[in-house]
């Protein structure tokens, strides 16, 4: 039983990458905080100027805190991701669709910003439903 299901519509531009147009989600809401590529050990940064390795971080990262709450990438409804270069969104797209299934991936938007804590190269959160 799926506590959420994808929205499409032609109407509406397709999406750019591992996304989808909406989510309708019903349940629990877990809101994960932002996740920089800190390793959780060590508290140091993982991947100096490198997005992809930085990204895989984070996304271990995150989905340590999603197993936390009993949870999946798979509950997952919602993603925000901070950049600090859009330049990056490319390969960090390629870490980031290795997580999701591209037919039922979660609502998603992408910004650059000026800067991110610790000068790091990417910044995610994310909603998933319980």
């Amino acid at each position: 039983m799926s506590n959420h299901r994808v929205i499409r519509t032609d109407r509406a531009p397709a999406p750019v990458g591992p996304y989808n147009q909406a989510i309708a989600a019903q349940g629990q809401l877990l809101f994960v905080a932002g996740q920089i590529p800190l390793d959780p050990e060590t508290g140091e940064l993982v991947g100096n100027g490198d997005i992809m390795a930085q990204t895989q971080r984070v996304m271990m990262n995150i989905e340590a805190i999603l197993m936390a709450a009993g949870v999946d990438w798979q509950n997952v409804v919602k993603t925000t991701v901070f950049l600090s270069d859009l330049t990056n969104f490319g390969p960090m797209n390629q870490v980031y669709a290795q997580y999701f299934d591209p037919q039922t991936a979660p609502a998603r938007a992408c910004v650059e910003v000026s800067r991110l804590p610790k000068d790091v190269l990417v910044e995610i959160e994310c909603i998933a439903v319980i």
